[in-house]
């Protein structure tokens, strides 16, 4: 499946969750991840992640696609990931 991840971490942790997230997906942007992964892996960057954050003051948001990819990826101005990255 594919997932896009987004956060938004207090700065006191948000270094440790971008250390997770690279582990499991490619940044894209700040505070922005894609990329393929299976269900295993997701478990576990869930679980990762679930061990950090403090659920009352951040927030993650994961988009999954079961089937397909979006359709078109556009970037305006400066490319902040791997740029090469496009699924």
């Amino acid at each position: 499946m594919n997932a896009i991840l987004v956060y938004d971490i207090n700065e006191k942790r948000v270094g440790k969750v971008l250390k997770i997230c690279r582990k499991y997906l490619t940044w894209v942007q700040n505070s922005v991840f894609e990329g393929e992964i299976t269900e295993a892996k997701l478990y576990k960057l869930k679980c990762e992640l679930l061990e950090i954050i403090d659920e009352e003051e951040d927030s993650i948001i994961i988009y999954t696609f079961h089937s397909s990819w979006y359709t078109q990826r556009e970037i305006l101005g400066i490319s902040k990931g791997n740029e090469n990255y496009i699924i």
